[in-house]
């Protein structure tokens, strides 16, 4: 079996499990559970990503969907930076009382899972042709989820509370003001955009430096380095 057919396997089977158990397994007595974090939304978007990768993989599809698995690996990224980033800051402010979930999921959530997300996007899929649609994509799902914490989940929960308010889905953001949120929001989708260029630069020379050979005979179902001419398909 091809390495690459195996990869996709494990990465599609991994988030697949992750997803089943963290929405069907979680705690839902504080009412919206798991899906009040955006670790969740980024761990959705990597298995619907993987599935279409196999897709792509077993010849089921044609579409690439450039964009949005750009979009989803950045997402990724920033989730994995700003959970280490934030806890080892301060372990309150972004686990309850600073205790962090089973070792298995702290670090599939946070770490494997992501890379795993990104690597094919960079390596195999070959992603980040199409930056401007990775921008839409990426700032309209983090936008969706910020207002979807700000105006869904934050009315329907008391928990966990801050000194300013209380329900949004991280401890530290109870502890802002509006205006410092709307603050702390906007900086971090401008950092998200920087790390997309940085993403589609890093691709690029990926590229050049490291071009897809012809394979075991037919070009890999995901190439496009031999037809760069085509649009890649959003």
């Amino acid at each position: 079996m091809h390495l690459v057919t195996v990869y996709r396997w494990i990465t599609f089977l991994l988030a697949g499990g992750y997803v089943i158990r963290m929405i069907l397994f979680s705690d839902y007595g504080e009412g919206l559970g798991p899906l009040r974090y955006l670790t969740i939304w980024a761990l959705i978007g990597s298995f619907f990503c993987a599935s279409r990768m196999m897709a792509l993989l077993e010849s089921r599809s044609e579409r690439r969907w450039d964009s949005f698995i750009s979009a989803i690996a950045v997402i990724n990224a920033m989730v994995v930076i700003l959970y280490w980033r934030l806890y080892f800051d301060d372990p309150t402010s972004v686990t309850r009382d600073g205790t962090r979930a089973v070792w298995y999921l702290d670090y599939y959530l946070h770490a494997l899972g992501p890379a795993l997300q990104i690597c094919d996007a960079l390596f195999i899929h070959r992603s980040f042709r199409r930056p401007a649609g990775s921008a839409l994509w990426l700032v309209g799902i983090v936008t969706v989820y910020l207002a979807w914490s700000e105006f869904v989940v934050q009315p329907m929960h008391s928990v966990p509370a801050g000194s300013v308010t209380s329900g949004l889905p991280y401890p530290f953001l109870n502890d802002l003001t509006l205006p410092d949120r709307l603050s702390f929001y906007v900086t971090n989708i401008i950092s998200a955009l920087i790390l997309l260029v940085v993403f589609t630069g890093l691709a690029w020379t990926i590229r050049r430096v490291l071009p897809r050979a012809s394979e075991d005979g037919p070009a890999h179902p995901d190439s496009l380095d031999s037809e760069d001419a085509r649009q890649a398909q959003s």
